[in-house]
């Protein structure tokens, strides 16, 4: 029986051909590496419990094979059952952890990832990388002696990413349009954020890698929707709407944080090297998180040939794992590295990487022409924590 979490065949095909394209880490001889990776997870909220879920899910001989050991950062102990520390460098300094996980408030992501200057094993960040406040070269800098880095963009793990991902390069399609949708219900929301950035960059990261060349997404044009939809103010920037350019290929991109429902789709129309039109169509966490489904097609005398398709929305989950299936992918993934710079299943997303996705975010925001503020709050808000977790992905 396939799980979500245990890859087949045809899909190991694929992700052998994406491994082989674009940024790649290349192994190093450390033999079987430490019995014991130490991780430390700076912020244990809502990001960093997924984190310490994945972690602990993947611990010991039966998954990854060294055992995992867990310590965390935050500015209160909440968690009894793991080391605590007050703060980051008491932890480098005591802990030595062979990874850690920055999963703080993402308006915390530069301070923490700043106070890691000087750290030399690998750094996995949720995303965005930074605010557009934030001083990107300064976060560069402290990160300069890192073994590895990858931004959580998690989307890069789901099957119908990798498959088309494999397709495309495999077939050499070169991408003529493309439009995403990216959206999702965090009105009143407890947590704080930086806005809709943290959200299109999951669509912009997943379009970027369909270029053949390493093209970079060109912004074009932006208009947005601010609101007090967040607790982090009355105009944050809550939705947006893009065009830009991918090499000669056109893209559009709408993402949301008050869409009423969750709605991630890629649409995309590709030229084959005979110059015919092939159409791709991913949808992602429909109905529920990590149900994925991918169609690749062309029309021929007037009927259309499937030639590629992925659908993981009746594929079990095993008991306790819901919502981290792609997450536990890119940990694994970064555990691996930690222990003995096992190269990545699926590229990581580097250092120069995610600034240069954050440049683009900052552009974007510092660009949209704003219309707002929506007032869905004009009475003042009463704030619960939010136990919704399929609302929250």
């Amino acid at each position: 029986m396939n799980d979500r979490n245990t890859r087949n065949p045809a899909e190991a095909v694929h992700l052998a051909d994406v491994r082989d394209l674009g940024e790649t880490v290349e192994p190093t001889d450390a033999g079987d590496g430490p019995s014991t990776v130490k991780v430390l997870i700076a912020g244990m909220g809502y990001a960093g419990t997924r984190f310490r879920n994945a972690l602990r899910s993947l611990s010991g001989p039966h998954e990854l094979g060294p055992h995992i050991e867990i310590a965390y950062h935050a500015r209160h102990r909440t968690v009894e059952d793991i080391p605590y520390y007050p703060t980051v460098e008491g932890a480098l300094d005591d802990f030595a952890p062979d990874l850690v996980v920055v999963a703080v408030t993402d308006s915390a992501h530069a301070e923490i990832l700043t106070r890691l200057g000087g750290y030399r094993g690998f750094v996995l960040a949720e995303k965005p990388l930074t605010s557009v406040h934030d001083d990107l070269d300064a976060v560069t800098e402290a990160l300069s002696e890192v073994s590895g880095f990858a931004l959580d963009l998690v989307g890069r793990y789901s099957e119908a990413s990798t498959a088309l991902h494999a397709y495309v390069h495999r077939h050499r399609l070169t991408l003529v349009r493309a439009h995403a949708t990216w959206g999702k219900n965090r009105i009143n929301d407890h947590r704080p954020t930086v806005g809709v950035t943290s959200e299109v960059i999951h669509s912009l990261d997943l379009v970027q890698r369909l270029g053949l060349y390493g093209q970079h997404l060109q912004l074009e044009n932006a208009v947005g929707v601010t609101s007090d939809y967040s607790v982090s103010g009355p105009e944050v920037l809550d939705s947006v709407a893009l065009t830009a350019r991918l090499g000669d290929a056109v893209v559009s991109a709408y993402s949301s944080f008050v869409n009423v429902t969750r709605q991630r789709t890629i649409d995309c129309v590709f030229r084959d090297q005979e110059g015919g039109l092939v159409y791709a169509a991913a949808e992602y966490s429909n109905p529920t998180w990590d149900a994925d489904q991918l169609r690749i097609w062309r029309v021929v005398d007037g009927q259309e040939e499937t030639l590629c398709a992925v659908d993981t929305r009746h594929d079990p989950v095993p008991e306790g794992l819901d919502t981290i299936v792609g997450l536990r992918r890119i940990v694994a993934d970064a555990v691996r590295f930690a222990h003995h710079r096992q190269r990545p299943v699926v590229p990581f997303a580097g250092i120069e990487e995610s600034v240069r996705l954050q440049r683009l975010l900052n552009d974007i925001e510092r660009s949209a022409l704003p219309t707002g503020p929506a007032g869905y709050f004009p009475h003042g808000r009463q704030t619960t924590a939010e136990t919704d977790l399929e609302r929250l992905g």
